[in-house]
């Protein structure tokens, strides 16, 4: 069954893409609509910390505690420690995620904190990174800190 959140975070990953950058897209609902979308934007912007999930939230604008705790927020792909904290620091509940096939993150570390994690194995998300991954290794090596 198509899910229009992930289908939205899906979109933006390709709008990464489509702009030189890294595909990775994200969405924060709140109460069933969307309220901040955003995809990783390191390259465009020249940003060390402008991770999809990142932009989302800096997109949604500033929201109060009640509102991050009745909120959802979607990726693309396995969210990083960075991205992993701030869904914590706000209080975000429940994480989707695309894929983790091509990257693991700190899902452990969020289920540990109390946040629902569900991972949908999206082969979309899957495609797209390993695509980006076997064409730009340098650029994805550089997101993830391996370089």
């Amino acid at each position: 069954m198509p899910d229009p959140f992930l289908d939205a975070a899906i979109e933006e990953a390709g709008l990464g893409l489509a702009e030189g950058g890294i595909p990775i897209g994200s969405v924060l609902i709140l109460d069933g609509n969307v309220v901040g979308r955003g995809h990783n934007r390191r390259v465009q912007k020249g940003s060390p910390i402008l991770h999809g999930e990142m932009d989302a939230l800096e997109n949604a604008g500033r929201l109060v505690a009640s509102e991050y705790r009745r909120s959802v927020i979607y990726t693309t792909l396995s969210p990083c420690h960075m991205c992993s904290g701030a869904i914590l620091l706000y209080g975000i509940p429940k994480v989707v995620i695309g894929e983790n096939r091509t990257f693991l993150g700190a899902e452990d570390h969020l289920r540990g904190n109390g946040v629902e994690v569900v991972v949908v194995d999206d082969q979309r998300c899957v495609d797209m990174m390993t695509g980006f991954i076997e064409s730009r290794p340098d650029l994805w090596n550089e997101d993830i800190g391996e370089v």
